[in-house]
């Protein structure tokens, strides 16, 4: 069941940022060049008086401290909001032979982003299925900006959708309202063969859970030799996956990457694929953020995933 990726892209060309960011931007210019002038004047206030060369010495590395924070800042904003769709291709000894290679957009982590549309220009046209991994939502974001997201990624092609922690944060009502609209197959510890691979491909959904045990009844009752793809909000799932299980492949997100990554160390593991004996983790860094809407060594990213037979 080991796997092996192919090709990864996707940091080249970053589109121009939409509106929203565009305002970040410039407000935070303007404040961080008053926020410059207020420290030239200070130093000057504070020490000129004394000695006029220690003082413009003082004012100079001031100035420096203060423009590498507001560049440190400009570069984090950006990674937060970038459009990235990363091309990876996974290569399985397992994935059922005869059978039409499988292309996946998968995107997790939304939060309270809206979905750029230079990414669904991106992947129209090229994707079988969409895969939501996960916090699609959360507390204090307008249904019309998820009703608009779901939108544009049924018009890519079927959703299926699995259940992050924040998406609890909402009213379920409204939000399963939306899913009916958009004929999103919602997966909490189920299963569903994927249309049009002739139950060769099956797709099992967890709810929010950090262990394999809710899911082994279902993965007992699957009777047919086909390809298996386990959807989890949170990866730590993999701990508990043996040879048993008979999982060719996980796709997460919910660790953001770590977010923000000082020297490459975070929280959490940059998104990636890992390799086990007995399975294939995929986690996305996700296209949103927590708590504040910045990022550093862990971009903003979706990703066009095509799964094929190892040649």
């Amino acid at each position: 069941m080991s796997s092996l990726l192919i090709y990864w892209s996707g940091y080249s060309n970053i589109p121009p940022l939409n509106h929203s960011v565009i305002n970040i931007e410039a407000v935070f210019w303007r404040h961080a060049y008053v926020k410059m002038r207020t420290v030239q004047y200070s130093a000057y206030c504070f020490i000129g008086q004394k000695d006029e060369n220690q003082g413009d010495d003082m004012t100079g590395v001031l100035f420096f401290v203060a423009v590498a924070g507001a560049a440190l800042f400009y570069v984090m904003v950006r990674a937060a909001f970038e459009n990235t769709v990363q091309t990876v291709v996974l290569a399985f000894d397992d994935y059922p032979d005869g059978v039409d290679d499988l292309s996946i957009f998968f995107i997790s982590d939304i939060h309270r982003r809206s979905i750029h549309e230079s990414i669904i220009e991106k992947v129209r046209g090229k994707a079988d299925a969409v895969i939501i991994g996960g916090d699609l939502t959360e507390r204090g974001v307008p249904f019309s900006r998820v009703k608009d997201n779901l939108r544009k990624l049924a018009d890519v092609a079927p959703v299926y959708f699995i259940w992050g922690n924040n998406d609890y944060e909402v009213d379920l009502n409204k939000l399963e309202s939306l899913f009916f609209e958009f004929n999103v197959t919602v997966l909490k510890n189920s299963s569903v063969y994927l249309a049009g691979y002739d139950r060769n491909i099956v797709l099992i959904g967890t709810d929010f859970i950090d262990t394999i045990q809710p899911l082994r009844p279902i993965l007992h009752s699957i009777k047919s030799p086909a390809f298996r793809i386990v959807l989890s909000h949170n990866p730590a799932i993999v701990k508990g996956v043996s040879h048993a299980d008979k999982l060719s492949l996980i796709m997460s997100g919910h660790t953001h990457g770590g977010q923000i990554r000082i020297f490459g160390i975070g929280p959490y593991e940059k998104g990636g694929v890992k390799n086990y004996p007995w399975t294939t983790l995929f986690v996305s860094n996700g296209y949103g953020t927590s708590l504040l809407p910045l990022r550093l060594g862990a971009p903003a990213e979706v990703h066009l995933i095509t799964l094929c037979k190892r040649r």
